[in-house]
């Protein structure tokens, strides 16, 4: 833990979680374990925590049994696109996932780098 300005005490990966929602220029960011409970996140005020972080887990999780039933490896990430947005669930290491939320003219591509530099802190943060 760290302290903040103000007193306040904020965590490595919630330092980590807001960054990257200033580099991908995203609309949220967040840290969700297997079970669906948000370990660090940066989201709207008007969006629920809850509904969201168990919602995600859950597609994450349709996608890995929909994988396995065909016999093939789980997907380490699930992509959803509309005409407005871009929602990103990837694997950090075995227990937890980060939820991207961006614009569609942030490509996944161009995010590659920050991505990849976040998944790779976040696991040595969660341990």
């Amino acid at each position: 833990m760290r302290l903040r300005a103000g007193g306040d005490l904020v965590s490595a990966l919630e330092e980590m979680v807001r960054a990257l929602r200033d580099v991908a220029q995203a609309e949220a960011v967040a840290v969700i374990n297997r079970d669906g409970a948000v370990v660090a996140a940066s989201l709207p005020a008007s969006v629920s925590q809850e509904t969201f972080s168990i919602m995600c887990a859950a597609i994450l999780g349709a996608g890995m049994t929909a994988a396995t039933e065909f016999r093939h490896a789980a997907p380490h990430r699930v992509i959803l696109e509309s005409k407005d947005t871009t929602i990103l669930i990837q694997e950090i290491g075995r227990r937890a996932m980060l939820v991207l939320v961006v614009s569609p003219e942030r490509t996944l591509e161009s995010l590659s780098t920050a991505l990849s530099r976040f998944a790779q802190a976040a696991e040595k943060e969660l341990g």
